[in-house]
């Protein structure tokens, strides 16, 4: 304990609002996960409350050790760790071109240990993001250089791009671009810089989707062509946000009522990507607009205490994680209210998703731990 007491300056009380929302969350995110799902759980394994009890086992269980360990572990280890951490997420990412890969959904995301499943692209998000922090930190010219600066950021996020595309993640590998850019440009990177990123990011995009490399299928052409013309193929390629669109303006003001909806017997995976169109007619405009202002509200608690936090390694590592929760419920929901193309990307703390749970709340865990050496 006295080599602790050497090493970790002394500590305040954790952020107890951004906690208080995170608990609130959570409770939320079963209590309609359980509406969501019961039908489904029933159909499937005879049991209504299926879906509930593997989220609490194999999501919350792992995710509140997680978090617990992100509380109590002095956040500026992690920036030690960083390498090793960056290191086991890209073997995880490689597990997935070996024999323990489960293929499902059109894609290799999952590895299979036996009893124990996981994504591995889930847990890249926490291992990049805290490289990635310590990186920038380390270097306070990293967005003015371009050898020392934009080359090497260019080349380290597109070597994780690049192995998540292959799985194929489109989405994931999306969304730690995004928030990658976002923080780098935060860091003060040059805007030219990140100017140059957007277009080669635009201009792999257009050569992903006219080549498709990565993928068999040409999914990915079907759900923007989707997206352009949803009433295309009402009943096929067109379904799901069809039936979500339904699902949301079914709603009306007030919804059907918790547990009331029958939005969710027609919606593919309601507890999953659909889970906000099941929000949205169970508890109507109202239930919807109210989630989203608590939304908004823990993720501006996350954002005060990156910018309260007393070095940039703390500020950059909460701006990561705060910007990916925000970016990823801007997917989840834009894509299932037909605002931008359908995506497999889950509501944070809501939607059915162990692996994706587990990581978010170690996510929480680490902010909570920052916010206990803020700045007054």
């Amino acid at each position: 304990m006295g080599f602790l007491k050497r090493v970790t300056p002394r500590s305040a009380a954790a952020d107890m609002v951004f906690i208080g929302f995170l608990v609130a969350l959570l409770v939320f995110g079963l209590v309609m996960l359980t509406s969501a799902s019961s039908e489904l759980s029933k159909t499937r394994f005879n049991d209504s409350m299926y879906y509930l009890k593997h989220q609490l086992l194999n999501g919350i269980l792992p995710g509140i050790i997680g978090f617990f360990i992100g509380y109590f572990v002095y956040y500026r280890n992690w920036e030690k760790w960083a390498p090793l951490i960056l290191v086991l997420g890209i073997i995880a990412l490689l597990l997935v071109f070996t024999p323990l890969v489960q293929h499902a959904k059109g894609a290799d995301r999952w590895v299979n240990l036996g009893s124990f499943s996981f994504q591995p692209g889930e847990f890249m998000k926490l291992a990049f993001f805290i490289y990635l922090s310590a990186w920038i930190a380390k270097g306070q010219q990293r967005g003015k250089s371009f050898w020392g600066g934009l080359a090497p950021f260019t080349i380290l996020v597109g070597l994780v791009v690049l192995l998540l595309l292959m799985q194929p993640a489109t989405s994931t590998a999306g969304l730690i671009f995004l928030t990658s850019l976002l923080v780098y440009f935060t860091s003060g990177a040059n805007i030219r810089f990140v100017a140059a990123l957007i277009l080669a990011a635009c201009l792999g995009l257009v050569i992903l989707f006219i080549f498709n490399p990565f993928a068999s299928s040409s999914y990915r052409i079907d759900r923007v062509n989707t997206f352009l013309n949803a009433s295309t193929d009402p009943s096929g390629k067109g379904y799901h946000i069809n039936q979500s669109q339904i699902a949301i303006g079914s709603g009306g003001l007030f919804g059907a009522g918790f547990g009331n909806s029958t939005a969710k017997f027609y919606l593919p995976e309601p507890m999953g990507d659909s889970v906000f169109a099941v929000i949205a007619s169970e508890l109507g405009f109202v239930g919807a607009i109210t989630f989203l202002v608590f939304f908004l509200a823990f993720l501006w608690r996350g954002l005060k205490i990156a910018r309260k936090s007393p070095d940039n390694f703390g500020r950059y590592l909460a701006t990561s994680f705060i910007s990916l929760f925000g970016l990823q419920a801007f997917v989840n929901i834009g894509a299932i209210s037909g605002v931008i193309p359908m995506t497999g990307v889950p509501l944070p703390f809501v939607s059915y998703g162990g692996t994706s749970i587990a990581v978010f709340l170690t996510m929480c865990g680490i902010i909570a731990n920052i916010s206990k050496y803020r700045r007054a």
